[in-house]
């Protein structure tokens, strides 16, 4: 079954979301039977990186309030990071537009390396305040999943992929995503945002009945008899 999930690696809700979810699939029985599809939901598109503009005051002013509140808000999301085990810096965060990562995350994805590139763009943003939109920054990145570097570096000076994220943002608006994170599962139930653990162990155990019930067959009552077996011998 697959699940399909929507974020931005600028969203603190996304990366923590991600934990939740993979600590509800390591428990979940069938969890060899769950394929993850990460899609991109770019957030601020048209942002521009400011030099001297932090966090604080970049929050501060997306959201009409004073940098105090901002320090106190992010303070309150490092916190709340912690406990699913995440080592969040907002004063070394580099506010940057995030296009680009999510073409390299749209590149890795074809080679079976999405969940990889996801974890390492998370961590580059939230944790080590690496510069997202830098491309050797993205290169290095690529190369640490076991990308060819030269490759990416290759793919960030083009335009591949663009059309790619921009057709995963449309898409999940379809589908009724008012933000992220955005979680899909088997195209049938949609769980919003980082839930409890529990939640999400409900929501795939949901989906996946539903999932199993809607395949074919693929074991059978057999009624023995004389056969030719493939090497040629006969019984």
């Amino acid at each position: 079954m697959k699940v399909e999930i929507w974020s931005d690696i600028m969203c603190p809700f996304c990366y923590i979301g991600k934990r939740k979810f993979e600590a509800a699939l390591e428990q979940f029985p069938e969890k060899d039977s769950i394929q993850v599809e990460w899609k991109s939901f770019q957030l601020n598109a048209g942002l521009k990186q400011e030099p001297g503009r932090d966090i604080y005051d970049y929050l501060a002013s997306i959201k009409g309030e004073s940098r105090e509140w901002a320090a106190q808000a992010l303070a309150q999301m490092t916190g709340m990071a912690k406990e699913s085990g995440l080592d969040f810096h907002f004063e070394k965060a580099v506010v940057a537009n995030s296009f680009d990562a999510h073409r390299l995350i749209q590149f890795a994805k074809q080679h079976q390396l999405g969940d990889a590139v996801e974890e390492q763009l998370f961590a580059a943003y939230f944790t080590d305040g690496k510069d997202v939109s830098n491309h050797e920054t993205l290169a290095d990145i690529g190369a640490a999943i076991g990308l060819n570097r030269d490759a990416v570096v290759a793919m960030l000076r083009s335009d591949d992929f663009s059309g790619a994220v921009n057709t995963d943002g449309l898409e999940a608006q379809q589908l009724g995503a008012r933000g992220v994170p955005f979680f899909v599962m088997d195209r049938k139930l949609g769980v919003a945002g980082a839930q409890p653990v529990e939640a999400f162990t409900q929501a795939l155990t949901q989906a996946f009945g539903e999932w199993k019930k809607a395949q074919p067959l693929t074991t059978l009552e057999n009624i023995e008899g004389p056969v030719c077996s493939p090497d040629g011998t006969c019984n």
